[in-house]
């Protein structure tokens, strides 16, 4: 029998949670036992196979180091690590430059330093050109470390930026930015909200579908 954590709340239908190991269980408040223990014992494949992947991402994380030499992506290319100078931490010529002599963690930060300074530049960029064509205005555009949403747009109008949608291609960057955009008129996800992306990126499905994917991969790559 499969172990897991059983969550009782107001819901109509029982649900299976797998992550990093561990299993949750979401069922309605009166859901027999008998019935909950069935669900699972259904699922017990599908299980499985979560557990195997999220096993086997641990790993890849785990064996993951950043090293001068290596490549890393931005904007959907990827460019190499380079040391320079001591005082010197930048991106140039197609090149990572960070000081000498760090250890792969210190690398690691070194870069996310330099992608956050490059991210802010290029989202204030094309948040500017794509405002013009929506005819929204935000009443701030920040960059941040967050790691679940590439992007948020709050009641104040005030548009927030994961530095990692930099890692993408810049069609991924633009739906990202158009999305946002486009909460300023409609703060939910309704048919008005996708026809707002929709008449701006007419491909927006496609483009969803592989943001989703990018994010899955980032992770497997230990920078989420």
């Amino acid at each position: 029998m499969v172990n897991y954590t059983l969550t009782r709340s107001v819901r109509k239908t029982i649900a299976l949670h797998v992550r990093d190991g561990s299993i949750e269980v979401r069922a309605p408040l009166k859901a027999p036992m008998h019935v909950i223990d069935r669900f699972v014992s259904s699922k017990e494949k599908w299980i499985e196979d979560k557990l195997l992947y999220f096993s086997d991402r641990a790993k890849h994380r785990e064996s993951a180091r950043f090293e001068y030499g290596d490549s890393i992506p931005f904007r959907g290319r990827m460019f190499p690590i380079e040391n320079r100078f001591a005082d010197f931490t930048g991106f140039e010529n197609g090149k990572f430059y960070i000081p000498p002599g760090l250890n792969s963690v210190e690398i690691k930060a070194a870069c996310i330093k330099i992608y956050r300074s490059l991210a802010k530049q290029l989202i204030i960029e094309r948040v500017s050109y794509y405002s013009s064509i929506m005819g929204v205005t935000p009443s701030t555009v920040r960059v941040n470390s967050a790691k679940t949403r590439w992007g948020s747009c709050s009641s104040k109008k005030s548009l927030n930026f994961s530095w990692r949608i930099v890692l993408a291609d810049d069609d991924l960057i633009d739906y990202v930015v158009v999305h946002e955009l486009a909460h300023l008129t409609e703060m939910n996800h309704s048919e008005r909200f996708w026809a707002i992306v929709g008449q701006i990126l007419p491909n927006y499905k496609v483009l969803k579908a592989r943001l989703k994917e990018l994010h899955f991969c980032l992770g497997d790559e230990a920078w989420d």
